[in-house]
């Protein structure tokens, strides 16, 4: 199995969901296979299901998926807007992710919808799945909303 480079200082010590979410993006961004996989857990049922596409369990099959995306170019996906429910030892994180796309009229932007699962490990937090639905041309009605708080 490939070796995982070093995540950024704070994630290297244990950092927390938000900064490894934040290396994740990063590394989409740059193309970066070895620090996108640096975010993901070892543990070998973990999970990537890509826009359309069939799960993939395993490290190596996630890790070959993305290598074969980053071959065409880099991912250029940002966290629009960020849902969390966090416990001691988990997070999930539903993602609004504005995607640019090439279109015959040229750049886009288009959005997913993803949830991104971690595990606090003894390594830190890492991604344990990444589960992201078929795009769309329109932001979903809600992606500017402020939470409400019920008392």
């Amino acid at each position: 199995m490939p070796r995982k480079p070093p995540l950024p200082a704070a994630a290297a010590l244990g950092g927390t969901a938000d900064e490894i979410e934040a290396a994740f993006y990063e590394a989409l961004q740059r193309g970066d296979i070895e620090a996108l996989m640096a975010c993901w857990s070892d543990d070998e049922e973990v999970f990537c299901v890509h826009p359309g596409g069939p799960r993939l369990v395993g490290i190596e099959a996630i890790r070959a998926a993305f290598e074969m995306m980053f071959s065409n170019s880099a991912i250029r996906a940002t966290p629009a807007h960020v849902r969390r429910v966090e416990s001691h030892g988990s997070a999930v994180h539903n993602v609004l992710e504005r995607i640019e796309v090439l279109t015959s009229e040229g750049p886009r932007h288009a959005f997913v919808l993803a949830t991104n699962a971690y595990h606090k490990t003894a390594q830190g937090w890492r991604m344990v799945a990444h589960h992201a639905s078929p795009g769309s041309m329109d932001a979903p009605d809600d992606a500017l909303e402020a939470p409400q708080t019920l008392h």
